[in-house]
């Protein structure tokens, strides 16, 4: 039994070309959408952790008193935990000031602790602590966090934002590719085509052959694509657990969860159905003008 041949010839370095533009342009999308969720994953957990938290700094007194402000303030209603930041860790804290070394010697070490509310929300608690610690005689500056968590949702806002225009911009990209490259096509397979019409195919017929070439061009693509994102991924993540504490707090939080993975699995189909889209329009406008 013979091998049946195809209507359009096989695929040409021009269409190589393309796979490699439709692929970096799916890795891309799919990169920025899975790095922007990772952002926006590991923003929301920051945001709730520091909106729960009161930094009380105590002045004018020593740490045995300190500790002493510390125990009260544990024992307060609303008040999940309290402690009492050791100097290693006011150095940590310091450190994008006074370099690797800490505090200059002689300076009087800050007093520092950090207190976690109950209900996640430090807004209402910081005034309490501020006035037990002057009710007990401590000089103390007490701060909610909850300023900080707002500055984080509008960042979030801007990074949607932002995120949506990229993915869209890099669709269009695609399209406006795929369309170009489908009419280069059509008009280089002209003759093709004009046999074709004068058998009596319906341009229907015709651009279905094109469009059936360009889906699995482009389900091709999207999925070198989506693999190289996922690979790429995959080296966040890792570099996020091998990472300090501070520095994987700043890295986007990708875990390649569900909705990891359905980004990964959605990007080859869209540009799929992208370019079927794109190469039927292109082919019956094409076939109207010039035929």
């Amino acid at each position: 039994m013979s091998k049946e041949t195809p209507l359009l010839p096989i695929s040409d370095a021009r269409e190589a070309a393309l796979f490699f533009v439709v692929g970096a342009l799916c890795f891309l999308a799919a990169l920025a959408a899975l790095i922007t969720r990772g952002t926006y994953t590991a923003a929301q957990a920051w945001g709730a952790q520091i909106e729960g938290e009161v930094t009380v700094q105590l002045r004018d007194t020593d740490r045995r008193r300190a500790e002493s402000a510390n125990a009260m303030v544990a024992g307060l209603d609303g008040v999940d935990s309290a402690r009492l930041l050791s100097r290693d860790e006011v150095d940590e804290a310091l450190e994008p000031f006074f370099g690797t070394g800490g505090m200059p010697a002689g300076m009087p070490q800050p007093l520092i602790i950090v207190v976690e509310a109950v209900s996640g929300d430090g807004t209402l608690l910081a005034p309490v602590i501020e006035a037990a610690l002057l009710a007990d005689g401590f000089d103390a500056l007490v701060s909610a966090n909850w300023q900080y968590s707002d500055d984080i949702k509008n960042l979030l806002s801007v990074l949607r934002m932002s995120a949506l225009g990229v993915v869209v911009l890099l669709s269009a990209t695609a399209i406006a590719v795929i369309a170009f490259a489908t009419h280069a096509a059509l008009l280089a397979r002209r003759d093709i085509v004009e046999v074709l019409h004068l058998s009596g195919a319906e341009d229907r017929y015709i651009a279905g052959l094109f469009e059936r070439r360009f889906w699995v061009l482009a389900l091709q693509a999207g999925a070198g694509g989506a693999i190289a994102a996922l690979m790429v991924t995959a080296l966040i993540v890792f570099s996020g657990s091998q990472a300090g504490q501070v520095e994987a707090q700043l890295l986007p939080r990708l875990s390649l969860d569900f909705w990891d993975v359905l980004i990964l699995v959605v990007t080859p189909v869209a540009a799929g159905l992208a370019a079927r889209m794109a190469a039927r329009i292109t082919v019956m406008a094409s076939l109207k003008e010039t035929l």
